[in-house]
């Protein structure tokens, strides 16, 4: 039973009902983020509960080394810990003597949790019966600012209910802090000073090794009733990593005493001095002020949803669910640092490790190329153009010359840090994605500068890869590709993957045509790139005869090409026919079993029709769809957004209604069991892509915007828009209709169902 105790609401998260066992689920979902910094939703007072504290600093993380027995060559050598950073947040509360814990009250009442996704804030009530007979009222909001993205504000309000108090507020910020899946409770942060002045605070720490410097910061502000009493702390406590102020104020039964506080980071990676410039950010939010920083927020918001936002009409929970994705990739990313990418749990947990998958290529590029401004995009493609120099080193510690560059499937820096061999070595269908980016980008943007700027060296190097990868056989006078493991993770180390394979075969194609391309009419960039890689006519030939012979496994049989060689040696046995009490087979079987089993995690050779559907007819999907889907477990949280838009495709729309609820709702209905870990953030861009791709139908073909818009039984309407090359186009779909209207200066034309369509500015378009 997936979990439901989140209230369906159009623009809220809510949580109604204090539930200790649902406390670290709810302090994922609850998370909120501004692109630079994000924070689960702890309590800010003790809580002696069990939680996953978690702060998070984008671009900031710990080179952990690896540990193992025994050493292959080329094994990476550490695992990037996303860095659990120093808690900015604490406010414990003392109340008549007596501190406020929610897992020691007599009484909890009323509790609330709300994360407004309209104005990005958060904001939690309750009331509370202490063990001393004390009865309070809380009233807490908390936000990130975006404007201010170095800046955090919570607005922490006690009111006495049944007889006066004294009330004592201990703000502190801590560096000493451990992170949830560390070694032997270790620490990453080496403390360097403590500093305070007033009603501020600055604790500076560097992580070890990175060398990492952050300074956190706060400022508090006393307020009774509403209004600021100047107070000052009453005693300040420090160590060498933490520093605590107390203050006092009694008040009387109905009164409300308040702390403001404002905190956050200043880290090395922007500031060459991040103490002053720490002491700059807390005297511009203070001359801000709480009620404009919250104002400031709001309008921020607002436009990214004038851009961003779907409507749903008649369906809560589906719009819920893709609200809550989209809001939570723009926590994430807001494309403003090239430097910077998505993380798979993004800072909301710390699984996984790196900061950078496949998934932003596969995934995440296509969003943040319809929803905003295009250098977004060409930033996340930027990334992996300034790691190809460690590409091309990864590739030479597993042998590979001349240049062949070999993306990693994790990484912070451009560096393998990922310590499972099955990943590290054999997943290499990640450089596939990361060339797919490229003609992606392209081809929905139309800007080719990249290309020959950047892109052209990129995908030289994932060539020359492909064409060391691949092994010529003897037995089958065809080219092969041993020894891998495809997107679906439950198979490793297997021969001929189809999707690895046909991907291989595509960016071999693929480069060839756009060196042909440059050699044409990008005269000077062809010289300088080919003199810098050291490229030959030759050496195109031999990747050439790779590409033009390369091995495809198939069955006669089914008629479908096959996962891998030895897939049809597998028990067939279709998920369906599994008992429900073995899944989700990740948590209950062992991996050898899973290995051999014919299940598949997530889109593999589909994965394929969905990247290449024009190169398939819609025969050979369905054929492909009917004999995968059914052992497909979907454990992974890319699956169900691939399948949606495929079923879609097949005008299968209850099935792809099913898969799109599952991916928008994965982790609010918590479907892998695993939401307390953090939430499956790159997965929810493709959401995004269930609703846009799949309902809608959207495709780029020629240059051109094709739509094959659908509904669901269950709707009454849908609606999204789209950037599309600097113009802005809305689309509005119902059961009998489709709507148009662009946000432009010049017409353009779009399909529908085949029909040509021109769009106006500023007109309506019915179809």
């Amino acid at each position: 039973m997936n979990q439901d105790y989140i209230i369906p609401d159009n623009w809220s998260i809510i949580e109604e009902g204090f539930e200790q066992d649902l406390v670290k689920s709810s302090e994922s979902l609850f998370s909120i983020g501004n692109g630079a910094m994000g924070q689960r939703a702890n309590f800010e007072e003790y809580y002696s509960g069990k939680t996953f504290q978690g702060s998070y600093i984008a671009g900031i993380y710990y080179p952990d080394k690896t540990k193992v027995g025994w050493w292959k060559n080329g094994y990476p050598e550490y695992f990037a810990k996303v860095l659990n950073a120093p808690n900015w947040i604490g406010i414990n509360i003392e109340i008549n003597g007596e501190n406020l814990d929610l897992a020691n009250c007599a009484a909890v009442k009323n509790f609330r949790r709300e994360l407004n996704m309209k104005e990005g804030w958060y904001h939690r009530s309750f009331t509370a019966t202490l063990q001393n007979g004390t009865e309070i009222e809380v009233q807490v909001h908390r936000f990130l600012s975006l404007d201010l993205d170095e800046v955090g504000v919570i607005n922490y309000q006690v009111t006495a209910l049944n007889q006066d108090a004294k009330i004592v507020f201990k703000p502190y910020i801590d560096a000493g802090v451990h992170n949830e899946d560390a070694n032997w409770e270790e620490k990453f942060w080496e403390p360097l000073h403590v500093k305070n002045n007033g009603n501020e605070a600055f604790v500076t720490a560097r992580t070890f090794k990175t060398h990492f410097t952050a300074t956190t910061f706060m400022q508090n502000m006393i307020l009774v009733d509403g209004k600021n009493v100047n107070a000052s702390p009453s005693n300040v406590t420090s160590s060498n990593d933490k520093i605590e102020f107390s203050y006092e104020v009694s008040i009387a039964k109905n009164q409300s005493a308040t702390i403001q506080k404002i905190g956050g980071y200043t880290v090395s990676m922007n500031h060459e001095n991040t103490e002053e410039a720490a002491k700059k950010v807390v005297s511009e939010a203070i001359s801000i002020g709480y009620n404009q920083l919250l104002e400031d927020q709001i309008k921020a918001w607002a436009k990214i949803w004038e851009m961003s936002d779907i409507t749903i009409d008649g369906d809560v929970k589906a719009q819920q669910g893709i609200r809550f994705n989209i809001f939570q990739l723009n926590q994430t990313y807001l494309g403003k640092d090239s430097r910077l990418n998505i993380g798979p749990k993004g800072f909301t947990g710390e699984k996984y490790g790196g900061s950078t998958y496949w998934d932003t290529e596969a995934y995440c590029i296509p969003f943040y190329m319809a929803t905003k401004d295009q250098q977004v995009a060409r930033n996340l493609l930027t990334y992996r153009y300034n790691h190809l120099e460690k590409a091309i080193e990864n590739a030479a510690k597993l042998g590979f010359k001349n240049g062949a560059a070999l993306y990693p499937m994790v990484t912070m820096n451009g560096e393998e840090c990922h310590n499972e061999w099955e990943i590290t070595f054999e997943e290499i269908h990640r450089n596939g994605a990361i060339a797919f980016a490229i003609f992606n980008y392209y081809r929905f943007t139309g800007d080719y500068s990249y290309i020959p700027e950047k892109g052209l060296e990129v995908l030289i190097g994932i060539a020359r890869f492909w064409h060391q990868r691949a092994t010529y056989s003897t037995y089958r006078n065809q080219y092969v590709i041993l020894g891998v493991t495809g997107p679906n993770e439950y198979e490793n180390n297997v021969n001929n993957n189809f999707y690895t394979n046909y991907i291989a075969k595509w960016c071999i194609d693929y480069t060839i045509d756009q060196i042909q391309k440059i050699e044409k009419e990008y005269t000077s960039d062809y010289t300088r790139i080919l003199n810098k890689v050291k490229l030959s006519v030759a050496e195109i030939n031999h990747w050439k005869e790779v590409a033009d012979n390369m091995y495809f496994p198939f069955s006669e049989e089914h008629d479908v090409y096959l996962q891998q060689d030895g897939f049809l040696d597998k028990e067939l046995v279709k998920v369906s026919d599994l008992d429900k009490s073995q899944r989700p087979i990740n948590q209950k079987w062992s991996w050898d079993r899973i290995l051999r089993s014919p299940y598949i995690k997530q889109a593999d050779t589909l994965q394929g029709f969905y990247f290449f559907e024009d190169h398939f007819t819609k025969e050979q999907l369905e054929k492909h769809f009917d004999f995968y889907e059914p052992f497909t477990v979907h454990e992974s949280s890319l699956s169900p957004c691939v399948h949606s838009i495929q079923a879609a495709v097949l005008d299968r729309m209850e099935q792809a209604y099913t898969f799109y609820l599952r991916t928008s709702r994965l982790d609010l209905d918590d479907y892998n069991k695993e939401v307390h870990e953090g939430l499956h953030i790159t997965s929810m861009a493709g959401t995004w892509m269930s609703i846009v791709e799949g309902f809608g139908g959207m495709r780029v073909k020629n240059e051109t915007l094709h739509f094959e818009p659908k509904i669901p039984t269950q709707w009454k309407g849908y609606s999204f828009k789209i950037n599309f090359r600097n113009q802005i186009l809305k689309v509005s779909v119902q059961s009998n209709e489709t709507k148009f209207s662009l946000e432009g200066n010049k017409p353009i034309t779009v399909f529908v169902k085949g029909k040509e369509i021109l769009v106006e500015p500023n007109s309506l378009v019915t179809v």
